[in-house]
């Protein structure tokens, strides 16, 4: 079951501050790019207030004014919050400013807004005209949802739908292989989570995901074929799970009740639990979890073998 070993490699430290823009170079930022993009912007009903290029980069960066009709999430990302929503409302009308811009970026004539939805939803709450945001000539910044978001965490149900969503975006645009966009995606067992809480959102897929974090490798075929392949994969997921549900519902009409018993159970029946390899065939480890599941003996398990688990809940989203 056990393959080699991958190396890991070291990020080298870099020198203070020796890496970046001057102040002088972050201010001049106007380039025949930057010219085409501030004409857009102003045929679209918006102004460019400013541009700059990036410290880290040196990509530019316009900060522009839109009107906020025109400004939408990008069509992959999750819902939002409304409770979300509303703190962000209220932290808005006490302080009387809006602070925070939107990252932003224009396709095809549309502006998407990849890391700022709650930002956007409040504002239009309120019933504001207008919203400022940074805007990245560079559209595949759309795609680093994950990466970017730091207005409110993602659980493990959020980030899955998002990735699948993004591989499926991905795939038709013909965006190379599954393993190129590595840094998108995250980790790998999110695309197969995400297929699965399409078909089934009320799973628990957060019991999962330490298993598949070290069996659910990010796949070298093309995004066409590996989305495919994250669907067979999210079906053998969800047969695991109707199996330790069905584990699940035995122990509670045992009289048996915690909300760790599905933790519980996927650990039992976990073949990888104490083994010390590093990586594992994804369809040999989950037909053992599903055969152990159907030969799970109820009688055998004690109310305090489930205390043992502690803990919090897994994040199910």
């Amino acid at each position: 079951m056990a393959k080699k070993k991958k190396q890991a490699t070291r990020r080298k430290k870099a020198a203070a501050k020796s890496v970046g823009l001057t102040t002088a170079e972050v201010r001049a930022s106007q380039d025949a790019h930057v010219r085409e993009l501030t004409a857009s912007v102003d045929h679209d009903g918006g102004a460019v207030l400013g541009s700059y290029s990036d410290p880290f980069g040196g990509t530019p960066v316009l900060l522009v004014a839109l009107p906020i009709d025109s400004v939408e999430p990008t069509p992959y990302q999750r819902d939002p919050s409304e409770p979300h929503v509303k703190r962000l409302m209220t932290v808005i009308e006490k302080v009387g400013r809006f602070l925070d811009p939107l990252v932003i970026v224009r396709d095809d004539g549309r502006y998407w807004t990849p890391n700022g939805n709650h930002r956007l939803q409040a504002m239009r709450k309120l019933g504001a005209r207008t919203i400022t945001g940074l805007l990245v000539p560079e559209s595949d910044v759309a795609f680093k949802i994950l990466a970017l978001n730091t207005e409110k965490a993602h659980n493990v149900k959020e980030k899955s739908l998002e990735v699948i969503r993004m591989a499926r975006a991905l795939a038709e645009r013909g965006e190379g292989r599954e393993s190129d966009h590595a840094f998108e995606f995250e980790e790998a067992p999110y695309l197969t989570l995400g297929a699965a809480y399409e078909q089934r959102r009320s799973l628990g897929g957060g019991g999962y995901h330490s298993v598949l974090r070290r069996i659910d490798d990010f796949l070298d075929d093309s995004l066409a074929k590996s989305v495919r392949e994250r669907e067979r994969r999210a079906a053998k997921l969800l047969k695991l799970d109707d199996a330790v549900g069905k584990v699940v519902t035995a122990l509670k009409e045992k009289g048996l009740t915690s909300p760790y018993l599905r933790p519980f159970v996927i650990a039992r029946i976990n073949p990888i639990r104490f083994s010390k390899s590093t990586e594992f065939d994804f369809d040999e480890v989950m037909d053992k979890m599903i055969a152990s599941a159907g030969r799970f003996n109820v009688d055998r398990v004690k109310q305090e073998d489930v205390a043992k688990v502690g803990g919090a809940p897994p994040d199910e989203g």
